[in-house]
C-alpha cells in the first residue's frame, strides 16, 4: 500500500469516527463529515488502483 492510499485510509478512518461522534443535535456537521467520509474512501480506493498498476517495458530482455 502507497502512502497517500495508507493517508487516504486514515482520513477516512477519522473522518467516519468524527461523524458518529458528534452529537444528535449537530446534524449538517455531521451530514458534512459523512460526505468527507465517502470521499476519502473514494479517493483512497483510487489509490489503490493506481499502486496496483503494472508497468511492462518489452525492451528490458
Amino acid at each position: 500500500m502507497s502512502k497517500s492510499a495508507l493517508l487516504l485510509l486514515l482520513a477516512a478512518l477519522a473522518s467516519f469516527s468524527a461523524a458518529m461522534l458528534l452529537p444528535l443535535t449537530a446534524s449538517a456537521a455531521s451530514q458534512a463529515m459523512g460526505a468527507a467520509t465517502v470521499l476519502f474512501a473514494v479517493l483512497f480506493l483510487l489509490a489503490l488502483i493506481k499502486g496496483r498498476r503494472i508497468k511492462f517495458d518489452p525492451l528490458l530482455r
